[in-house]
């Protein structure tokens, strides 16, 4: 691994630079100046999702959801539990596929919750339904 990394804002989607040994200090956007891990999945469009799964130097773990979801309502607060835990290791982002129907699409995303984890901008695991935050972050970690 390289001595820094390549971190996407979660607010204004701007690429960092972050030295590594630095991950853990609470580092901030060097355009917005708002912190670059809120312990809190990050809400993508079309077009923040690709910025994210293919510009961040970490693994992104995608949330693909919908409003209508109740299984996925359920997950939801199990999930930014997981967030808080993961980062700065990993970036949590959720996709509502109900607004975002070209993503689902694209990656064939066929019931929900679904959990993707994307590293370079490929896709390398995927685990579908809802999960508990102890589940998500042993999955998460046995992965990564």
């Amino acid at each position: 691994m390289s001595d820094s990394l390549h971190i996407v804002c979660p607010h204004c989607a701007a690429v960092n630079r972050i030295p590594s040994q630095r991950m853990g200090e609470g580092p901030r956007c060097g355009k917005c100046h708002q912190a670059l891990f809120t312990g809190q999945p990050v809400e993508l469009d079309a077009a923040r999702f690709e910025k994210h799964i293919t510009r961040n130097d970490i693994p992104v773990v995608v949330d693909f959801w919908a409003p209508w979801c109740a299984p996925c309502r359920a997950m939801a607060p199990e999930y930014e539990k997981a967030a808080g835990e993961l980062e700065p290791d990993v970036r949590l982002a959720k996709v509502d596929t109900e607004a975002e129907q070209a993503i689902g699409s694209r990656f064939g995303i066929r019931s929900i919750p679904t959990l993707a984890i994307f590293r370079g901008g490929s896709e390398i695991a995927r685990q579908a339904g809802a999960m508990p935050s102890a589940d998500i972050i042993r999955w998460v970690k046995s992965q990564v």
